[in-house]
Parts: structure tokens; C-alpha cells; sequence
């Protein structure tokens, strides 16, 4: 459903993505985790279409994200860390410009979005601005925009920031929801935590490079490390003190994988 062919991205001399290959099939729920700078969200852009890449391709449910990507975009929903949202509409307006966005039949707009608001406890701020909402309600608002129209694969950036615990939880069970009726999850996230309860695999991105995919328990063993899955994290984005400075800004030159 997902898929990264030799994806590699660089900013004149530096390299954020250094050559990516990863099959996400359709169903699975998948964490990326890596340390700050370390390319995810540069991936994400690269995934969604943001970016052009300097290498390689994605595919998004067999299209090509850049040679196709209405079709792409079609099946796919996009929440970024920072979601903008129209300030001037309410909740409900929003929602419902989403929904005639994706050609959804007028016919079931009003219940997929009754559905959502009810599942995110959106009901006493529909009619609200959204300039007026607080940080927390406005990543929900985005969430379940995004979700209305089911898409095929969501990609979500840091999903949790800003979230009480209450509406965290409601949103990891709906992730993992929607997962198991089919919907292909690409996850990014800082809180390895939150990969370790919700992932069926987890990807390690360092310096550009995809370091480790696997299921939590194959990561803690390949690190040779027992426990939980932050003692993996740790050894395998461990910096050598003993290297020389890299020229290229501490990020590893294009190469393939």
C-alpha cells in the first residue's frame, strides 16, 4: 500500500533522506522513530508529495506520488505536527468543505461527520471558531477532517502533541481501528511509547538512513538489548564520540539501500 523505492532527498550540500526503501502493506500500523533531525518529517513530505525527491519514488496504493498524483492523493489522508486549518470557519464548516474536497455523496457527509465528532468529543464546538479553540482541540478537529472520508493510507505527524491523555487514548484506539478494517497507518512520532503500544512495525530513521524495521521484539534483539523498546532506540541512534565532524553537516552522503 506504501511503498519507498530508494527515496532520497538533499538540500544542496546536505542529505536528510539518504536513499529509503520500505513496503507498508495494506492494514498495518507503522511507527517511524528516530532522534530530532534525523529525516522523518522530511520522509513524510517526500511520501505525501510535499517535496520533490532528489532520487527514488513513492507509491501510494501503486501510484506514484509524483508522476500520478491525483490518483495518489485520492487515497490518501495527511495530518502534518502543525495542521493548518481555515481559522475563520467553525469545526462544522470545515468538515464539511473536507468532505465536498474528497466528492464524498452529499448523502453520507452528514453522518461521517457525526460519526467523527461524536467518537472525538467535537459536539460542543462545532459552531465555534476554530481561531478560538485551544491547541489540543484544533489537532483533533484536523484528525477527524482527515479520517471523514476513510481514506486508504493516513499519514499523521506527532499525532499526540497537544492531546490529554483522554482524547490521546481515543485517537490511538481509532487508529488501531481503522487499521484492522484495512486502512494503512504511517505514523511518525518522538514518544516511543506510543510505537511500542500501537505498531505492528516500527522503522528507526538515523541521519537519513532507515537503520532498523521490524516488530519491537525483533528491534530489541537485533540491538542485542532486553527490555524496552528504548533501550533499543539508544543503541542503535547512538553517536560514535570518536568520529571525525562529517562535512556534510553531521548528515551521512546519498546512498542506496
Amino acid at each position: 500500500m506504501i511503498e519507498l523505492i530508494d527515496l532520497a532527498k538533499s538540500f544542496g550540500d546536505l542529505t536528510a533522506v539518504a536513499g529509503i526503501t520500505l513496503t507498508v502493506p495494506r492494514g498495518q500500523l507503522f511507527c517511524v522513530l528516530g532522534p530530532n533531525a534525523a529525516g522523518k518529517t522530511t520522509t513524510i513530505k517526500l511520501l505525501v508529495g510535499l517535496l520533490r525527491p532528489s532520487r527514488g519514488s513513492a507509491r501510494i496504493a501503486g501510484f506514484d506520488v509524483q508522476t500520478q498524483p491525483m490518483e495518489a492523493r485520492q487515497r490518501l489522508a495527511y495530518v502534518p505536527d502543525f495542521p493548518f486549518l481555515y481559522d475563520k470557519l467553525t469545526p462544522l464548516e470545515f468538515l464539511r468543505f473536507t468532505a465536498q474536497l474528497y466528492q464524498m455523496p452529499e448523502k453520507r457527509i452528514e453522518p461521517a461527520i457525526g460519526e467523527v465528532v461524536t467518537r472525538f468529543g467535537l459536539e460542543r464546538f462545532l459552531h465555534q471558531s476554530i481561531d478560538s479553540l485551544s491547541h489540543g482541540t484544533r489537532q483533533r478537529v484536523a484528525i477527524t477532517s482527515a479520517l471523514l472520508h476513510e481514506p486508504e493510507v493516513f499519514v499523521i505527524d506527532e499525532p499526540m502533541v497537544g492531546l490529554d491523555p483522554h482524547h490521546a487514548r481515543v485517537v490511538k484506539d481509532v487508529l488501531k481501528e481503522r487499521a484492522a478494517r484495512g486502512m494503512t497507518v504511517f505514523l511518525s512520532t518522538h514518544q516511543i511509547y506510543v510505537a511500542e503500544e500501537l505498531a505492528d512495525r516500527v522503522g528507526i530513521i538515523h541521519r537519513g538512513r532507515l537503520v532498523a524495521v521490524g516488530t519491537a521484539a525483533e528491534l530489541r534483539r537485533q540491538a542485542g538489548t532486553d527490555g524496552a523498546l528504548e533501550r533499543a532506540f539508544l543503541s542503535l541512534t547512538e553517536e560514535e564520540p570518536d568520529a571525525p565532524p562529517d562535512p556534510d553537516g553531521g548528515l551521512l552522503p546519498t546512498q542506496s539501500r
